[in-house]
């Protein structure tokens, strides 16, 4: 769930391209390349760690058209 919002966040615009990428780098020297998009949301250690999420994460952006909050849990 948190990877597919993470994506939902980047794609709407909701976080930029050079975050996410600084994510995929932080994520492959984990070895987990594949969760750059969750760690838009899971910001505990244990979270990207373990690979889970264990707090509720808050995000929220707008569109052009919308204000959308997101809530992870």
């Amino acid at each position: 769930k948190s990877t597919t919002t993470g994506h939902l966040i980047y794609q709407c615009g909701g976080i930029d391209k050079r975050t996410i990428e600084k994510f995929e780098k932080e994520a492959a020297e984990l070895g987990k390349g594949s969760f750059k998009y969750a760690w838009v949301l899971d910001k505990l250690k244990a979270e990207r760690e373990r690979g889970i999420t264990i707090d509720i994460a808050l995000w929220k952006f707008e569109t052009p058209r919308y204000y959308v909050t997101v809530i992870d849990a």
